[in-house]
């Protein structure tokens, strides 16, 4: 039998080699880290005011960085500080949550929204221990490195909707940062097209030793959060448990993932909301009924998260910036630069979709017009098939499927830039939500 080292050894002989990222600087997203390390610990019970040390030293170098990206592409990002004070178990005194927002203005509707995040604030072992030193390198300086990098990158751009790049706090005590941004989401009234959550996402190493250089995860979930009975008595009817408009972004981002075959990552779509028994900033966005889903990378270490500083037995503890792997970060941060350029490029998914076809040989699909729209894609699928398999366009708002028994299948449409960018699917056969 073979021993788990051999195995290990011809797991990692298979994955492919890191390839370029043109998007993203391996080395700018590593300065970027060792400078969220160098604060020690950002702990969100942790100083706000220490000038070096602490959350608050931490969250002024991000409001800064997004203040000289917005100087660069003159004054297309502003930058916006976001808090509420959360008490809860992990601290039970109370803190100040603050969120920081570089806020990239469409040309369109102010209120249609993109949103890209991550979490500064780090933790060790202990989750009430604010005083100890907490890297936090790759949870989640990995993903606040790639909120940066997609500002830098995306900056250069002008699209309809805004792109709102977020840097939460709180996490770690309850996902109060991810709480705080859905909440200002619903409160300002904005229609968010999704919400990308990055969280550990620079390590290439597990556990076991294995190395998976080739892959990253997109949770998302399928049968809302945010429904009524109603409403998910009307899913079940339909058949749509596994077409949730979060569950639309992850096939949109494994869409982009097999078009940029360049960056070699397989987009693995994991259908559950996060990991098993664990969570993340984009679950209250769910909650609200926003499109949310989390990346995170194809292997984890848990060595390497939630640890205090430590070697035992030769085994060594800790988040530290030498676990990680910059060109896949890289990648990983490509990838996402993609997606959202695919997603606000493109005109916002129709806002519903109507099925029919009952007593038929033919299915029918028809939804409302999308502004912004040069034509449509219905696509369809067998009912036992996971993913879209067949397509056909339209610039019409209706389409007939001649021969396709809406029994056995299930269908969407997106809408289509006159430039080709591509909107999320929306499942056909599902009331408009009030």
């Amino acid at each position: 039998m073979l021993k788990i080292a051999t195995l290990v050894a011809a797991l990692s002989l298979s994955v492919s080699p890191a390839l370029a990222a043109p998007e993203a600087d391996a080395a700018r997203l590593r300065a970027d880290v060792e400078k969220l390390v160098s604060f020690g610990t950002r702990h969100t019970l942790s100083s706000p005011d220490h000038p070096t040390r602490g959350i608050g030293a931490a969250r002024r170098w991000a409001a800064t960085e997004f203040a000289k990206i917005g100087k660069a592409c003159g004054g297309c990002i502003t930058v916006e500080q976001i808090d509420r004070r959360f008490t809860g178990p992990r601290a039970p005194n109370g803190v100040n949550v603050v969120n920081v927002l570089g806020v990239q203005a469409g040309t369109g509707n102010p209120d249609d929204v993109i949103i890209i995040s991550a979490h500064i604030d780090s933790r060790v072992s202990d989750v009430a221990d604010f005083t100890s030193d907490a890297p936090g390198a790759n949870d989640d300086g990995s993903g606040v490195a790639l909120v940066l990098e997609a500002a830098r990158t995306l900056s250069k751009e002008r699209f309809a909707p805004t792109i709102i790049y977020a840097v939460l706090s709180g996490e770690e005590q309850g996902l109060w940062g991810g709480r705080l941004i859905a909440e200002t989401a619903r409160a300002r009234g904005w229609q968010v097209r999704a919400l990308l959550n990055n969280d550990i996402v620079g390590n290439t190493e597990g556990q076991d030793g294995r190395r998976v250089t080739d892959r990253v995860r997109v949770f998302s979930e399928g049968i809302r959060a945010s429904e009524s009975l109603a409403e998910a008595m009307a899913r079940r009817g339909s058949g749509a448990e596994d077409d949730g408009p979060s569950r639309a972004v992850m096939r949109a981002a494994q869409r982009v993932g097999k078009a940029r075959s360049d960056l070699g990552l397989e987009v693995f779509g994991v259908r559950r909301p996060d990991r098993f028994s664990r969570g993340g900033d984009h679950l209250p966005a769910l909650e609200l009924g926003y499109p949310a889903i989390r990346f995170t990378v194809g292997v984890e270490n848990y060595d390497h998260q939630h640890q205090d500083l430590r070697e035992e037995n030769g085994r060594k503890f800790g988040d530290t910036i030498d676990e990680m792997d910059f060109p896949y970060l890289a990648r990983v941060t490509a990838l996402n630069i993609a997606v959202i350029r695919e997603l606000a490029s493109a005109p916002p998914a129709p806002a519903s979709a109507v099925l029919g076809g009952a007593l038929s040989s033919d299915t029918q699909v028809s939804w409302p017009e999308v502004p912004g729209a040069a034509r449509y894609k219905v696509y369809w699928r067998r009912a036992d098939a996971r993913d879209w398999e067949q397509s056909q366009e339209t610039t019409d708002t209706k389409l007939t499927l001649p021969g396709v028994i809406v029994d056995d299948h299930f269908a969407g449409v997106a809408a289509i830039a006159e430039n080709g960018a591509e909107s999320a699917v929306t499942f056909a056969g599902l009331p408009p939500r009030q």
